[in-house]
């Protein structure tokens, strides 16, 4: 049994008799944590803190052992308890470094592997065993220990590295695969745990590189104590989750994902934490890392606990954290976490549950400093990844540089698609024409920001169901409805985000202690989108026509979007050169045959898609590979051809202006 997996009931020694504040810390301490350290971190400017605080490796005088540091500025005593000592309370006490509320101290011959707690003891009688905030990995859940690490691994990824930044530039095509690790795929026999780290990574690089994924994007990795909070409700902001290995085993998958060409993206929370009482919360014995009042540091809708943005120290450990993951695990990209709640100070309040602002206004200022500084800070040090904000709210400029006002995100989800989309599709056919609207809205705000279209997690939990129910209709138009979907979101403007499962019709409900229901690939329709979800990417990615210039009017057009009497709508994407593909959409069951659609140039338009090919599962109406675009003005263009449009189907042309 491995150190990290063992379990302990630790025989805590005698608390000391004097809890009294020692004086000063050793030479050796100081020398750990140099003046420029100690004033960045007070400041709230430290970025690197888990290269000081924390449990490290060090050599001092000859011998070697582990330096341990802590912030608890507020406590009397502080000592390292672990295998080490026995859990002995009193053998291996810390010492604080001046006045910057730091305890340190050097525990010799100490090893890799060994789990650890702080062992704090404060004023009013407060005494507590508490998980290092800087760990870098912890004991498997549900034990809470430490674990004495080293993160030192040998990458080979240096060719993705070099070019990464063109990968995820606005003007590429950025197609990404969310993933629930835990879930994405289980062992094949009871009892069906997860795969480690390790067992997935050959197995995910290889699907997402086959289905021309750019990117995979993973539920938070963070160590975090519920597996049912799916890795939001975290504990460990500098610890990779240990249920499915070690440190170098997730750097491992990240480095196989790029070594085949995928990027990745990781979800962060900075948001809220969790409230474990042996964790961050009330750390010395008082709120340390939360607000006092309950009305700012206590989130309702979570039962967890809200940073306080406003303490420096704070700012340095979720700076730090973020860095972490961008220095350590060569991470391409941060997905904020619920950047709503961290901008409105009433957020899922009610009238009184909240404090306004100096200024008497709702919104949170000390958390939109932050989240600027982050934003800053990331692209300072790392112009090569994007940051990306999950923002549900009409906030302006969420991905706007901070030198003109805005967040300083490279890009923001686009939530008000995925919702009135969603919403569309979910109606009887014979009623969409009175919503068209719903798919023909966000065409009015596209480019106030760099979106990414997403159809993620939130979408298919907590009895919403999966996205291949929510399509009207019986089976056959449950599938019909789930490719047109796919294809309209492949076709707009703005990046692409799918969740595991959606791209195999999923048919239940996402259920974190379970895998996707790869079985379903034995059937032709399940098979069929799968199909369809690969050439949407082979094709969105080819074609620079769909990407090139999604942040700008000229990348898109409508052709006709007002025919809702027919439910169609149609449009076409162009980029820098002179191809543009023509996106059809009919969005009922009835075939329209000979209906004339307003093309931008003239001659042979090629059918490079039809969402309705047997291919794909469907009945096979379509145009017999193009159409001639004829002088017969239509829909404001000098061009027209009468198209084949399949029932609840897209099709796309390729032609030339």
């Amino acid at each position: 049994m491995s150190q990290i997996e063992k379990a302990k009931s630790p025989p805590f020694g005698t608390e000391p008799r004097s809890a009294s504040r020692p004086a000063t810390a050793t030479t050796s301490d100081y020398g750990w944590f140099g003046p420029q350290d100690l004033y960045l971190f007070n400041e709230g400017s430290h970025l690197r803190l888990y290269e000081k605080l924390g449990a490290h490796p060090r050599v001092v005088d000859g011998v070697p052992g582990y330096q341990f540091a802590v912030w608890a500025p507020n406590a009397d005593y502080v000592s390292v308890v672990g295998d080490f000592n026995g859990w002995n309370r009193g053998a291996n006490r810390l010492y604080p470094i001046g006045s910057s509320g730091i305890w340190s101290g050097f525990i010799p011959h100490a090893q890799q592997g060994l789990c650890y707690k702080y062992h704090i003891a404060a004023p009013g009688g407060y005494s507590a065993e508490k998980t290092d905030p800087f760990a870098f990995t912890c004991e498997i859940p549900p034990k809470t220990a430490a674990v004495t690490w080293d993160l030192s691994y040998q990458w080979n990824d240096a060719e993705w590295m070099a070019q990464r930044k063109a990968k995820i530039a606005h003007d590429k095509p950025v197609s990404i695969y969310e993933v629930h690790l835990g879930s994405w795929m289980r062992q094949a026999d009871p009892p069906y745990h997860s795969l480690s780290y390790r067992d997935i990574a050959p197995k995910l690089a290889t699907y997402c590189k086959e289905m021309g994924f750019t990117h995979v994007e993973f539920l938070p990795l963070t160590e975090h104590p519920f597996f049912a909070s799916w890795g939001y409700q975290v504990t460990g902001y500098f610890a990779a989750t240990s249920r499915y290995g070690t440190p170098q085993d997730l750097m491992f998958l990240i480095d196989t994902l790029h070594q085949h060409g995928i990027g990745v993206i990781l979800d962060w929370v900075p948001s809220h934490f969790a409230t474990d009482d042996w964790a961050l919360a009330h750390f010395d014995g008082t709120c340390l890392y939360e607000h006092a009042d309950a009305r700012q540091g206590y989130h309702p809708d979570w039962g967890s606990y809200v940073f306080n943005y406003g303490r420096h120290e704070v700012r340095s450990f979720l700076l730090s954290s973020a860095m972490f993951w961008l220095d350590k695990y060569h991470v391409d990209g941060l997905r904020v976490d619920a950047v709503a709640s961290m901008l409105y100070l009433d957020y899922s309040r009610k009238p009184g549950e909240w404090v306004p602002n100096q200024y008497g206004g709702k919104e949170n200022i000390e958390a939109i400093a932050f989240l600027r500084r982050f934003n800053e800070e990331v692209y300072r040090h790392y112009p090569d990844v994007q940051t990306f904000a999950e923002e549900s709210t009409a906030w302006s400029m969420v991905s706007r540089p901070t030198y003109v006002g805005g967040l300083g995100f490279g890009y923001k989800w686009d939530m008000g698609w995925m919702h009135d989309t969603l919403k569309y599709c979910m109606k009887d056919p014979i009623y969409r024409k009175y919503h068209q609207n719903d798919l023909t809205f966000r065409m009015l705000y596209a480019y106030n920001e760099s979106f990414v279209l997403p159809l993620s997690h939130d979408e298919v939990v907590h009895g919403k169901g999966p996205l291949w129910d929510k399509m009207a209709g019986d089976e056959w138009q449950k599938f019909a409805g789930l490719r047109l979907l796919f294809a309209y979101q492949w076709g707009m403007t703005g990046k692409k985000l799918l969740f595991m499962g959606g791209e195999i019709a999923q048919r239940q409900e996402w259920r974190h202690d379970q895998s996707i229901d790869w079985h379903l690939l034995k059937y032709p329709p399940h098979k069929g989108v799968q199909q369809l979800v690969r050439d949407l990417n082979r094709l969105y990615t080819s074609e620079p026509a769909m990407y090139e210039l999604d942040n700008q009017p000229g990348g898109f057009e409508w052709i006709d979007c007002t025919d809702a009497a027919n439910s169609v709508l149609s449009f076409y994407r162009k980029g820098r050169g002179d191809d543009v593909i023509v996106c059809v959409y009919n969005f009922t069951p009835v075939p329209r045959l000979g209906y004339r659609v307003g093309l931008p140039g003239p001659g042979s338009w090629i059918e490079i898609l039809n969402t309705d090919s047997s291919i794909y599962g469907g009945s096979n109406v379509g145009n017999s590979g193009g159409v001639f675009a004829e002088f017969v003005p239509m829909h404001n263009q000098r061009y027209s051809a009468p198209l084949n449009l399949p029932p609840l189907a897209a099709v796309f042309f390729k032609g030339k202006l």
